[in-house]
């Protein structure tokens, strides 16, 4: 009885947490699990001060802080302004340069970001993989 009540609880935790990531923000985390930022439902990204630090656009387009253009995300493809595939994510999870060199992985379960050497570098649960990529592996956002 007490397996049946376990797993009921894990099944309406899990089902609240699926339906929590389209409606709030999601936390960004480094190695440490301390937060560094949030991405929220409609493509806003800030860094740990909550400033705006750039954007996901409907149509793909990945945006800096002042609005410009910095990438382009095509069906888990990553290109730069130019169009030139700068990377791309597996189904597995698997983040790959535009040469198809591992750069890192996403664990599509937890949110686990590893880089190549299969080291810890950040969480983001209830994100997007390919969002996740731009921002740990592509540092789109960076200053």
């Amino acid at each position: 009885m007490k397996r049946i009540r376990l797993y009921m609880m894990v099944v309406v935790l899990a089902l609240a947490g699926a339906m929590s990531t389209q409606v709030s923000a999601q936390v960004l985390r480094d190695a440490a699990f301390n937060s560094i930022g949030r991405i929220n439902g409609n493509g806003v990204v800030r860094d740990g001060t909550m400033h705006s630090i750039g954007s996901f656009d409907a149509d793909g387009t990945v945006r800096d802080v002042k609005g410009n253009a910095v990438g382009v995300i095509k069906e888990l493809e990553i290109f730069d302004t130019e169009g030139n595939r700068i990377g791309y994510i597996n189904t597995d999870g698997t983040v790959r340069d535009g040469q198809s060199n591992v750069l890192g992985n996403i664990n599509i379960n937890d949110g686990k970001v590893t880089d190549a050497q299969k080291q810890t570098i950040g969480f983001a649960r209830g994100v997007r993989v390919d969002w996740i990529a731009c921002y740990y592996f592509f540092h789109f956002f960076d200053k």
